[in-house]
């Protein structure tokens, strides 16, 4: 059992357990090792990061102790989450290392992990790696300890990977774009690549002061890119989140479109051109019961996988999929890239824009959405509400009401304490009642 990885890596509020310094350095040296698995050769891990004030923090302390076991270190700055992927692989590293906590407050961060193929690593990977944090590691002997340099042209890289993506000469000219970037990695990135391809650029969420990432912007809350695209009178918006792997969208009437109305989109267009490999989209158990239907409607598939984007990437891999991802805007398009890539989804949103002559409202509203109602419980470290006989006996009661008329979904987070218990029916109170009375039971256990 995995004590430090979650879902997405080890996550944490900064300078508490496990988000110090001291455990930083030990990751690095713990992973350093592991990739590291000969003495001889040059060995290289790339790390990027969002734009939180405790990024210079943990980025020195991993730096110190991949250093520590021999690694050079290629430090990239604030760069998208995709961008560490795509240069682990590009530049030939044993390793790569993202430092951030994506959606979450400043005061959180996290640090997750790319092999040196480019995609997240394994369940298996990352229990190995925290038995090395755990037991120790033999460090590199003096004359062997690592360097580090700056890569200064790292979001550059990205950023020509990203339009290469899209169909060749392919412009944006006459599109008014707002981008919320949410203060976070992106928030150069993301309005350059808009303005070179020609669109009109409205910038949200891009003065980021290491303490604003994320807040009152960004995938999560995006109102204020909402009501910027309302009063500028853009064509669309698009909302990253603090490292840009995730998007939602939003239409010329500032309606949001989730990550499944976007999957629905890439899905059918995709099909239709016959280059949905395996005629099939990956999601999670989180998807809307309407998007499996209208993928049905169109002859394909939904596969499910259980949270968490490297999960889905795994399927993906595991069946030959192209295309997966997550309702909260992870999307996964691996024939261009290793992970979730927020801005190219939306960029391939803006293509279908053009090619079509459709507005965002017809293109991100391709189904209409079952019911779906999600409500978080916090818990304490230590506390397990599940498994007390009020709670699974509140679950059981939950589940018989909805038998037939929908579905019911109780988790812990991956990246935060929390339980969530999400219910899908069409059936508003049967809905209600059914989450309601999970979630007060938890609460009652928790604060027991």
């Amino acid at each position: 059992m995995r004590k430090l990885f979650g879902t997405d890596g080890v996550r944490g509020t900064a300078n508490q357990h496990p988000m110090t310094a001291e455990l930083a350095l030990r990751i690095g040296a713990a992973v350093g090792r592991y990739f590291r698995r000969d003495a001889t050769g040059v060995h290289r891990v790339v790390i990027g990061k969002d734009t939180r004030l405790s990024g210079y923090m943990l980025e020195s302390a991993l730096t110190a102790g991949l250093t520590s076991t021999g690694m050079n270190v290629l430090l990239m700055g604030p760069v998208p989450t995709p961008a560490v992927g795509l240069m682990t692989r590009s530049m030939r590293a044993d390793l790569g290392v993202m430092i951030s906590a994506s959606h979450n407050p400043a005061e959180d961060n996290g640090i997750k992990f790319f092999g040196p193929d480019g995609f997240k690593l394994s369940d298996e990977d990352e229990i190995a790696i925290e038995a090395l944090i755990e037991s120790g590691v033999d460090l590199a002997q003096a004359r062997h300890i690592g360097r580090a340099k700056r890569i200064d042209d790292a979001r550059f890289r990205y950023g020509e990977r990203v339009k290469s993506s899209l169909p060749r000469g392919l412009r944006l000219d006459g599109l008014k774009v707002v981008v919320d970037c949410a203060n976070g990695a992106a928030y150069r990135a993301a309005p350059e690549i808009l303005w070179e391809l020609g669109a009109e650029v409205i910038p949200v969420g891009t003065s980021p002061d290491g303490i604003n990432i994320n807040r009152g912007c960004g995938s999560t809350q995006p109102d204020a890119a909402a009501s910027a695209v309302v009063a500028h009178q853009a064509h669309v918006g698009i909302c990253l989140d603090g490292d840009a792997d995730r998007v939602v969208m939003i239409d010329e009437t500032g309606t949001v479109a989730d990550g499944d109305q976007i999957m629905a989109l890439l899905a059918t267009r995709w099909a239709a051109e016959e280059r949905l490999a395996g005629g099939a989209l990956v999601a999670t158990v989180m998807s809307n019961l309407g998007l499996e239907r209208h993928l049905e409607a169109s002859g394909l598939r939904l596969e499910r996988t259980k949270v968490g984007d490297r999960y889905v990437v795994e399927r993906m891999r595991e069946g030959g999929y192209n295309l997966g991802g997550e309702q909260s805007g992870h999307i996964v398009m691996s024939d261009y890239a290793t992970t979730g890539d927020g801005l190219m989804a939306a960029l391939h949103v803006l293509s279908e824009m053009v090619r079509s002559g459709q507005p965002a409202s017809v293109l991100a509203s391709q189904f209409d959405p079952v019911p779906q109602l999600l409500k978080n419980v916090r818990f304490s470290a230590g506390q397990t509400p599940l498994d007390l006989p009020g709670v699974q006996s509140a679950i059981a009661g939950a589940e018989s009401a909805l038998t037939g008329k929908g579905r019911l979904l109780i988790r812990k987070s991956g990246t935060e304490p929390l339980i969530r218990v999400m219910a899908e029916c069409e059936d508003a109170d049967i809905l209600n009642q059914a989450v309601d009375s999970v979630v007060d039971a938890v609460s009652e256990a928790v604060s027991a």
